[in-house]
């Protein structure tokens, strides 16, 4: 289970912020990248404990977090008109929506971070060492419709700082594929560069089409007469309708294949396959009825004769 801001820090839930703000300057001081040169995981935990505290560092923050408004990454726990859900937050600043807030409190902190600059700073230099870190991503997940993921699309989103941003939903787009905008995540601290937005494409279910891996398949309802007879059919493709011929004699659960009408892949394309399915009039019809009754006494056969006597 992911920790919570209090537990990174290493304080109580009811902790006074004098406590928090004391228990954060302490590890602070201790993880500071310019005091663990080439230190990825003192890095990553400076960058855990940073976040932490501009949860529960702030006041406002703090009381919102506590009545559950938002989660340990700053997100809002109420759904966005535009995502279908938000990934839970776990403190690192690779989660949703980090808050802008906290950034602030560095000013606070002035006395910590000139010691650290003091100790940071290198011969010859001026003196002054900025604290640099790249922004964090927001992830978000974007629900987009069956034909747009497979055809590809662009749409309007509105993100949680209320920004637009136009996004190109690629062609053959699949459920759970993570798009990433570059630079429009948090901003960084000092010179840091922004970091990304990230979205989780979910596609809906179509009525129609089910994917299977780049190819398509499809239930066609046919009427007797043309599962006897044969002809051509319209189906339809993520494409379009095209003509198909059903041969004579189909059964229904026969399968056709409709070759490159699938979703495209580079290159190449998928395949449609179509399954047929006789679908008897929706009344009855005692002209059908009459005909059927004759040829029964005529033609009389049993297709479950191989399956009962495979069942033994």
């Amino acid at each position: 289970m992911a920790k919570t801001p209090y537990e990174i820090l290493g304080v109580a839930a009811d902790a006074s912020q004098d406590d928090v703000r004391k228990a954060y300057r302490k590890l602070a001081k201790k993880l500071h990248p310019d005091l663990n040169p080439g230190d990825a995981a003192a890095e990553a935990q400076f960058k855990e404990v940073t976040q932490a505290y501009h949860i529960v560092g702030d006041e406002e923050q703090r009381a919102r977090y506590d009545r559950g408004e938002i989660d340990a990454s700053g997100q809002e726990r109420q759904p966005h008109p535009f995502y279908r859900e938000h990934a839970g937050g776990s403190g690192h600043q690779d989660h949703p929506y980090h808050s802008t807030r906290g950034f602030e409190d560095f000013d606070d902190l002035g006395d910590v971070f000139s010691e650290l600059f003091r100790q940071g700073a290198r011969p010859g230099g001026s003196g002054r060492h900025r604290f640099h870190a790249r922004g964090g991503d927001v992830r978000y997940r974007l629900e987009v419709e069956f034909l747009d993921a497979a055809r590809g699309a662009r749409t309007r989103v509105t993100m949680a700082d209320g920004r637009t941003l136009d996004v190109r939903i690629p062609v053959g787009a699949r459920d759970g594929m993570t798009l990433r905008l570059a630079g429009h995540g948090m901003p960084g601290a000092g010179d840091g560069p922004p970091g990304d937005a990230l979205i989780e494409l979910a596609v809906r279910p179509h009525p129609v089409f089910q994917r299977d891996g780049d190819d398509i398949r499809v239930e066609l309802p046919i009427t007797v007469d043309e599962a006897v007879l044969g002809g051509k059919v319209q189906v339809p493709t993520i494409h379009g309708p095209v003509a198909m011929t059903v041969p004579k004699n189909s059964s229904s659960g026969r399968v056709l294949r409709l070759k490159g009408k699938g979703v495209r892949a580079g290159s190449d394309h998928g395949d449609q396959f179509v399954a047929l399915k006789v679908v008897l009039p929706p009344h009855p019809d005692p002209g059908l009825e009459t005909f059927m009754s004759e040829w029964r006494q005529k033609q009389a056969y049993d297709p479950r004769a191989d399956l009962l006597k495979k069942a033994g």
